[in-house]
């Protein structure tokens, strides 16, 4: 009876490492996404702006660029 104790007791200590470890990666993964997807927020903000610029400066380069990603225009 008493090693059928001492075996759950490490099967449970054993099942929270497993926990940690594995929600620790976890943590960092999701961490690593959060910081990429900000990042790509922040480089299509930057664009947005340039774009606009270039659109009020040169409107017929932004139609050539838009044309150059999306296709002409219908």
């Amino acid at each position: 009876m008493l090693r059928t104790i001492f075996s759950i007791g490490l099967f449970a200590v054993l099942g929270l490492i497993a926990l940690k470890f594995i929600f620790g990666i976890f943590g960092v993964a999701v961490g690593l996404f959060m910081w990429l997807f900000f990042l790509a927020i922040k480089v299509a903000l930057i664009g947005l702006v340039l774009y606009f610029i270039i659109r009020i400066v040169s409107p017929d380069t932004a139609r050539r660029l838009r044309e150059r990603w999306s296709g002409p225009a219908a």
